[in-house]
């Protein structure tokens, strides 16, 4: 059901406007508690199916569009793709049991920047929204792991150094310039120049969009 909120992107002190559409009663209601009880939060609309979900998309607007790809009347793809042409600096996190390259990548190319699978315990949803808004891109292990193996060394198309390779597994994976640096241990500068380099020879501008076109190239 809609709840009220303001609109407008999550700046330092402002809470994160997030839309939830998930069919699972039990798994809603812990979204809604979990948004509600958190004042870094705020709950525009929690939306049990798509119908419901694409006249909030349409009416709203909201900083994170949180949502299931398998839902009764519809396919979550969609919502993402309406969401991405209608608000395309809301950020769109997947929350699913599907965990295969298929659903995946397609998730990936309609437009969301994160994706989480359910059974994941070693994911804290709360944390990896803050940190999606951050610019990150945070992924299940296990779906980063999957995606992974794709790395094929025949993609001649882009030629990326190991180095760059490496920075893009952590940009892949949500980690930050700096937690990247960490556990490299290297420099700030150092990680920012490889992104930097990766951004240029990748012709885009934003960390999901080098997520989006290393999956895309098979470089993931």
């Amino acid at each position: 059901m809609p709840v009220p909120t303001t609109n407008g992107s999550p700046a330092m002190n402002t809470p994160i406007s997030i839309i939830v559409v998930e069919d699972d009663p039990i798994v809603l209601h812990r979204f809604m508690t979990m948004f509600t009880s958190n004042p870094r939060f705020t709950l525009v609309a929690a939306c049990s199916n798509a119908t419901t979900a694409h006249s909030v998309i349409n009416a709203s607007h909201a900083d994170v569009l949180l949502t299931d790809l398998g839902l009764p009347d519809g396919n979550g793809l969609d919502l993402i793709r309406q969401c991405t042409e209608q608000h395309p600096d809301t950020h769109i996190m997947v929350i699913s049991v599907f965990g295969d390259e298929k659903h995946v990548i397609t998730a990936i190319e309609a437009g969301a920047t994160g994706y989480i699978l359910k059974d994941d315990e070693s994911m804290e949803v709360e944390q990896a929204i803050v940190q999606l808004c951050a610019g990150g891109s945070p992924i299940s292990p296990a779906v980063a792991s999957h995606l992974l193996k794709r790395l094929r060394p025949e993609a001649d198309e882009i030629k990326l150094t190991k180095a760059e390779l490496e920075i893009l597994r952590f940009i892949a994976k949500g980690y930050t310039a700096q937690e990247a640096a960490d556990l490299k241990h290297i420099s700030y500068h150092t990680v920012t120049s490889h992104i930097k380099s990766i951004y240029r020879k990748l012709h885009i501008s934003t960390r999901a969009e080098a997520v989006h076109e290393a999956v895309k190239r098979h470089l993931l």
